[in-house]
């Protein structure tokens, strides 16, 4: 089977019912998406597919139809996305198990949204769980990386 994934396409023979979690994770050596719950309740496992967040570890690889996009292939290894950047400046992380879920989520919805209010964030980001407690941090990057956006920063 093959996989579009960060822009580079992978010829994998693995089992089509194998968790894109896995296939990132054990296949591919992409260590950034998370295991935490298993479930797909928690968001750490969050990845991009054609640009919409989904949780890898209960999407089986075989259904996976468009690009993949992990943190990994957010920014380039000199240059962070905007949403990074943002991330950063506003010293989001505390434990930083959940950021790439996180992160991956603000992502998508800021493709959607170029300017969301605090109810579209908190709407769009309800599914990804932080056990620090960093919401509030969370919702001044994302308005951050959104104001970068409006202004045409990449």
């Amino acid at each position: 089977m093959k996989l579009n994934i960060n822009h580079k396409t992978y010829d994998l023979n693995v089992e089509p019912d194998m968790p894109l979690l896995w296939v990132l994770r054990d296949e591919l050596d992409l260590p950034g998406t998370k295991y935490a719950c298993g479930m797909g309740l928690c968001g750490a496992c969050t990845v991009l597919i054609d640009g919409k967040a989904v949780r890898s570890c209960i999407t089986p690889v075989g259904s996976v139809s468009g690009p993949v996009t992990t943190i990994e292939g957010l920014g380039t290894p000199t240059t962070l996305s905007v949403v990074q950047q943002a991330w950063i400046e506003q010293q989001v992380a505390q434990c930083g198990y959940c950021q790439s879920g996180q992160i991956m989520s603000a992502v998508a919805l800021l493709s959607q949204n170029k300017a969301p209010s605090d109810i579209d964030i908190n709407e769009a980001m309800s599914g990804n769980l932080c056990r620090c407690g960093a919401y509030p941090r969370i919702r001044a990057a994302i308005h951050d990386a959104a104001k970068r956006l409006q202004g045409g920063a990449q």
